[in-house]
């Protein structure tokens, strides 16, 4: 039960809205293109550089750090949460 002094409850921001607490433009594209399933490679090496306009190496820096955004999870828990488990694995085995 809440005390009656208590400021009332904030809902919880909804990340997917945009609001201020949102992910940008450029980490939800991120997030959608490693989405998508991919034939190979190349395409996906591809479309970063035309879709994002950014290099294959930056790219990867940027979703790297968005494993760790609970903005990011916020946004799209599937995908985060499933390259958070290969990311585990990967050092595991090193």
């Amino acid at each position: 039960m809440t005390p009656p002094d208590a400021p009332p409850a904030q809902p919880a921001p909804d990340h997917r809205a945009g609001g201020p607490g949102a992910l940008n433009a450029r980490d939800r594209a991120v997030l959608a293109v490693e989405r998508r399933g991919w034939p190979g490679p190349g395409a996906k090496e591809r479309a970063i550089r035309e879709q994002l306009d950014i290099s294959p190496t930056r790219y990867y820096q940027l979703l790297n750090a968005l494993l760790d955004d609970a903005r990011a999870l916020a946004h799209d828990p599937v995908t985060v949460n499933r390259l958070r488990r290969l990311r585990d694995a990967q050092r595991e085995r090193r």
